[in-house]
């Protein structure tokens, strides 16, 4: 198992600035039984809904090891990889699975265009939901859903889709960001107590929110959006599923 930890080791995690950059090279900085800690970080640690990214680690002597699963524990993110892991020190290469970043981009930023249409047009919460490659779900605070729902969303969505707003990232102190309650769209604030630094994503001109997770660069990179069912989870608590398609 890992030492202990020196409280000076950190990952930066390139994704939540860049996440373009699909390669990264990276020092192993501690080391479990099955998985690394980087200094630093393409792959995106499993939080928010959003999963984790795969890929590969590979070292200048030809070894290379695939990435099952990333976790952020602390400062520190954490590398699941097959085999024996490369020992402290080690220069690795880290490259992420493209196409499924990718698709998780579409579906994230799908998601917050779906939360920035309901909020325009019902000022509704979110309450919950949770994503996979190209499909997801997202629970709001509905009793009951509106007439004629799924169509005017998906209308919505997939207007605001077509008009390819652009996709900002910026960064707020706390005290800033918790001082303007559009910014939390969740019933529930899940920002820790102990980040200062509050990651704000901006769809230029419909939905600015704080959020850790990765977007494409507009929103006419998403796809086409399509309700597949809504489901009522109980009093004030009505779920929509979604897939996105290829346009």
């Amino acid at each position: 198992m890992s030492a202990e930890q020196n409280s000076d080791q950190h990952t930066d995690q390139i994704y939540l600035r860049d996440a373009f950059c699909q390669t990264v090279e990276a020092s192993v900085i501690d080391v479990r039984d099955d998985a690394v800690a980087l200094d630093r970080t393409v792959f995106y640690a499993t939080g928010g809904g959003q999963p984790h990214d795969t890929g590969t680690l590979a070292d200048a002597q030809g070894n290379s090891w695939q990435v099952s699963n990333v976790r952020k524990e602390g400062d520190l993110v954490w590398h699941w990889v097959d085999g024996e892991p490369p020992p402290a020190g080690t220069a690795v290469t880290g490259a992420i699975d493209w196409e499924r970043r990718m698709q998780l981009m579409r579906t994230h930023t799908a998601l917050h265009i779906l939360c920035g249409v309901i909020w325009n047009e019902w000022g509704v919460l979110v309450t919950g939901g949770n994503m996979e490659p190209l499909a997801a779900r997202m629970d709001f605070e509905f009793s009951p859903l509106p007439e004629g729902f799924a169509a005017r969303v998906t209308e919505l969505v997939n207007a605001e889709i077509a008009a390819d707003r652009p996709i900002e990232v910026s960064f707020l102190d706390r005290s800033v960001a918790l001082a303007d309650p559009e910014l939390i769209r969740t019933k529930v604030n899940l920002i820790p107590e102990w980040v200062t630094d509050i990651r704000v994503v901006d769809i230029v001109g419909l939905d600015r929110q704080a959020d850790g997770g990765t977007h494409v660069a507009s929103t006419g990179a998403v796809g086409r959006f399509e309700i597949t069912k809504t489901e009522s989870k109980g009093k004030g608590n009505k779920r929509v599923r979604m897939v996105l398609h290829d346009a």
